[in-house]
This record gives structure tokens, C-alpha cells and sequence, in this order.
């Protein structure tokens, strides 16, 4: 069954407690949605999950009081802010104002709350909606879920050739704190072709601790492999391709600054077709024309002879 959210009123506060063992989904709103929130408004929602439980908020509507003078960082104004646990401690990780819809949340844990702040309320304002899920497969849809990991997932050549891996909570930001692993299992004669849509992981060059970048690496083992060099930050699309039948990608968040993750595509494709470049049209047509001037070349020879046949 849904839990039922609670809401506050006016000049009050509520705390609405959501568990796991209550409910592994269902949806929040602010109070009085969908009509106007009132001022002085408070309301905390803790998410309580448990063991390798992640809190997944997905917003459907959003719409707060934002003055016209555009402040900065949803700073004493009507806001909605997300906090996880880090290091035994509640930290801000994100807040939202104005009536942009935010991308999903992901917490770092089975913890996360979030605290509405209605100061100041308007008539036009509906404030927010969204549903919540207490989920362990970190948002990611694709592959097999590895039980002996936090965060691992498979994907192999003898079920699907091809499809589509993603960071996770993608297209929201990524969780912190997170490893996650995706393995490729190829045939025998097959190597594996990954291309990369999108990319946003914080972080700078070489992605290494120093800088506190988040990355992903690559590798043909299990163990690093010094052949890749790790990737971070805002990237154009690019392509990777492993040496034999076996890849390994692993993302890497800290716990500090976030980024949208990546989405990606993959391939198993067989040594045999990852050699045979596929012909142009350019060089299709130019082929065309070779095997017509060829077959020109032939009548006109044929002709030739044939007339130097019958005047002898």
C-alpha cells in the first residue's frame, strides 16, 4: 500500500517521516497542492531506506513564489533543499527555487530528506509534486544486476549484441560517493565497441585523487589496465573499443561536487566486422564508375578487333 503524506499548514511545522518498510514507493507534494501553498509554510520529508537502499526522487510538477530580482542560489526565497548523510552528518547537496523542474535526486545511502521552505506563497504558485522510490539498482535499467556488488552490472553478448548503459540516476545527477561497475562478456572471437553520447563527470585532467575528480576508467581486466586513461569532465562524443572479449567500465563519485554522469551505447561486434570499414557512398559511387569505364573499355577493344577480323 502508498504511505500518505502528510502536509503542514500555515505558520507550523511538520515532519513527515517515509520508510522503506512502510512503502518502497509513493509521492509528496507540498501542502495544499495542487493549490497555493500558504506563508510561513515548513515541511521536512526524511527518507528512510535500509542496507544498499537508495532514495530516487522524480518531480512532476514545480512551481514556487520567486521574486523578481533574481536571487542567487534559491537563497531566502521559497525553496525546496536536499540533504544526504556524509561522514554521520546531514549536508546540503542541492536546492531548487523558481519553476524550473528539477532532474531526478539520488542519495548517496538509504538516507535523504528534503525541507520545504514556503516563505512567502503567492496565489499563482502550486509548489511541488514528485514520487519517491527506495530502489537498489542505483537507477541504471540496463544489464544484470550483480548481488555480490554495491553497484555492478552485466551485460552479456549471448543475450542482447547491443543496447544502452547509463551513470547513476542519469539524466538526473549522479549519487556521491558511488562506484558502480559494468561488465562485458563477449564470445570468443568478439570485442566489444562503446560510444559515448554524453558526458559530464566533474572533475579535471588526469581525473586522479589530488583534484577530488570524479571519473570513469576503462579496462580489458579486471585489475587497471595502463593502456585507458581515465575520464572526467564536460566531454564531446568519443568512442572506446576493448582488445578482446572481456571490458570493464567503473564510475568513481566522491563526496563532493556532482555532474549528470554519461549515457552510452555498446556493441559486441566480431574481429572480422571491426576490420571491415564500411564503404562510403563517395567511394561506392567512384566504384561504380571504375566497373563502367572498365565495361566501356571492353566493348570498344572487342569492337576494334572485330572490325580488324573482317577487313584482313
Amino acid at each position: 500500500r502508498k504511505f500518505a503524506a502528510v502536509h503542514c499548514v500555515s505558520a507550523s511545522s511538520c515532519d513527515v517521516v517515509l520508510n522503506s518498510d512502510t512503502a518502497k514507493n509513493g509521492s509528496v507534494s507540498s501542502p495544499l497542492y495542487p493549490s497555493p501553498y500558504a506563508p510561513r509554510s515548513y515541511c521536512r520529508y526524511d527518507f528512510q531506506g535500509r542496507g544498499k537502499e537508495r532514495v530516487q526522487i522524480i518531480f512532476s510538477d514545480f512551481n514556487l513564489y520567486h521574486p523578481t530580482d533574481n536571487s542567487k542560489e534559491c537563497e531566502s526565497i521559497d525553496s525546496l533543499v536536499a540533504n544526504v548523510h556524509i561522514d554521520g552528518r546531514m549536508e546540503k547537496i542541492d536546492s531548487f527555487c523558481g519553476s524550473t523542474v528539477p532532474k531526478p535526486l539520488m542519495s548517496n545511502g538509504p538516507r535523504l530528506m528534503l525541507e520545504f521552505r514556503g516563505i512567502y506563497s503567492s496565489r499563482y504558485s502550486r509548489g511541488f509534486k514528485a514520487t519517491y522510490s527506495f530502489t537498489e539498482n542505483f537507477g541504471v535499467t540496463s544489464g544484470h544486476q550483480r548481488p555480490d556488488y554495491p553497484c555492478a552490472f552485466v551485460f552479456n553478448s549471448n543475450e542482447t549484441r547491443n543496447g544502452t548503459f547509463a551513470s547513476p540516476n542519469f539524466p538526473g545527477f549522479y549519487p556521491r560517493d558511488t562506484e558502480c561497475h559494468y561488465f562485458f562478456h563477449g564470445g570468443r572471437t568478439e570485442k566489444v565497441h562503446l560510444h559515448f553520447n554524453y558526458f559530464d563527470v566533474e572533475g579535471v585532467l588526469p581525473c586522479e585523487a589530488i583534484s577530488a575528480s570524479d571519473y570513469v576508467e576503462f579496462s580489458n581486466f579486471m585489475a587497471d589496465d595502463r593502456k585507458y586513461s581515465r575520464k572526467c569532465g564536460q566531454l564531446k562524443e568519443f568512442d572506446i573499443e576493448s582488445d578482446r572479449k572481456f571490458f570493464r567500465v567503473t564510475f568513481r563519485s566522491n563526496d563532493r561536487l556532482d555532474g549528470t554522469g554519461f549515457n552510452a551505447t555498446y556493441k559486441f561486434l566480431d574481429e572480422v566486422e571491426l576490420y571491415t570499414p564500411k564503404p562510403s557512398q563517395k567511394n561506392l559511387a567512384h566504384k561504380t564508375d571504375c566497373e563502367a569505364a572498365h565495361s566501356l573499355q571492353i566493348v570498344l577493344l572487342c569492337t576494334a578487333l572485330l572490325l580488324f577480323m573482317t577487313r584482313r
